[in-house]
Formats: structure tokens, sequence, C-alpha cells
């Protein structure tokens, strides 16, 4: 009988801590020393994205951290010339104040790998696939990237900036991609 009462207490405690972690009491989250779990202040970032190099392209990006890992990346960018493909990078700083972007650095590449499309197994974690401008000159995509986080750490995204380029991507030259200038550019801070 006291097993049965204990199993029985020990149960109940059980539900009433998942209940209270449900509704936010009672738990924490932390990072990891990996950086790849993320708290509840950071598990989001955006960029708004301003025209450069004398362009109208603007737009948006929002980086969602993903509880299985990755970041879940949604991108709404305009003012693209209809029809036509453009590279798109995470860049190792974050500052766009350069009338052509070029103080946001080169790609984010925190692992020191060669330049490549984001599905190659060697790529710069601030690689992405080219966008693809539809015939109002818009471009609307979403996708994860694996190798980066929102969470603070050495593959964080934020204080970083994402960089529409003029050209496609050919995901072979290095280290750029040969994707030409820098038409928008935006910082990506946690939100």
């Amino acid at each position: 009988m006291k097993r049965v009462l204990f199993g029985l207490t020990m149960g109940a405690a059980a539900l009433a801590v998942a209940g209270c972690s449900s509704w936010g009491w009672g738990s924490s989250s932390s990072s990891s020393s990996s950086g790849t779990a993320a708290t509840s202040a950071s598990t989001k970032a955006a960029a708004a994205l301003s025209p450069k190099s004398g362009t109208n392209t603007a737009g948006r990006v929002t980086f969602d951290q993903q509880a299985g890992g990755g970041v879940m990346v949604v991108v709404s960018v305009t003012g693209l010339p209809p029809g036509t493909t453009h590279g798109f990078h995470i860049h190792e700083k974050g500052d766009c104040s350069a009338p052509d972007a070029m103080s946001a650095g080169g790609h984010f590449n925190p692992a020191g790998k060669p330049h490549g499309q984001m599905t190659m197994p060697d790529h710069h974690a601030g690689d992405m696939n080219n966008l693809v401008a539809d015939s109002s000159g818009n471009a609307r995509v979403q996708f994860i990237m694996p190798d980066v986080t929102v969470a603070p750490g050495p593959n964080s995204v934020v204080g970083r900036a994402v960089v529409v380029h003029k050209d496609a991507d050919d995901y072979r030259t290095q280290p750029t991609g040969n994707s030409g200038g820098r038409i928008a550019c935006g910082v990506i801070a946690a939100s």
C-alpha cells in the first residue's frame, strides 16, 4: 500500500511540475556552452534591409531559433529587377553604414570553410541560397539554416549583417561566389 501511495504521490508531483513548466513557472532556459540552445529572450532576431549602391531594394529578414536546432529564416525583399537572381549572405560585421555596404565585411565564416551553397558539406555559415525575384521584383522565401544560432555564441547571427547582392552567387568562386555589389543591407538584432 505504501508503494502504491508513494507511486501516486510521485506521479502527481511530476504532473504538477510539468504543468507549472508549461505555464512558465518553475523552469528557466539557459544557453548551453556550445551556443546551440537559445534562451527565451534570444530565440528571435530580425533585420530591416535598407537600399544600398543607389538601388530601391529593401525588405525584412527574420530569424527564429528552432527547438530541434538550426534557425528558420523568413525573407521578404522588394525593389529587385523583375526575374533576376541575387546572392544572399550573412556578413561578419553588423555595420551597414557605407553607401555600398562594404562596411559589413566578408561572409560570416566562423569555421573557416570555403564558400559554397548552403546545401553543400563545405560552405560559410552565412552562405544562403540565391534569391529569385518574381515578375514584380519581389522575393519571398523561408528555409532552415543549420549552421547558425540566434542565441549567443560563436555561430550567432545577432550583431551581424544580412546582405542582398546585385548578381547571382555561383557557389564556386572564392570567397564571395562572384555575386557582385551589395544592393541592400540590414543589421541583425535580437527581437
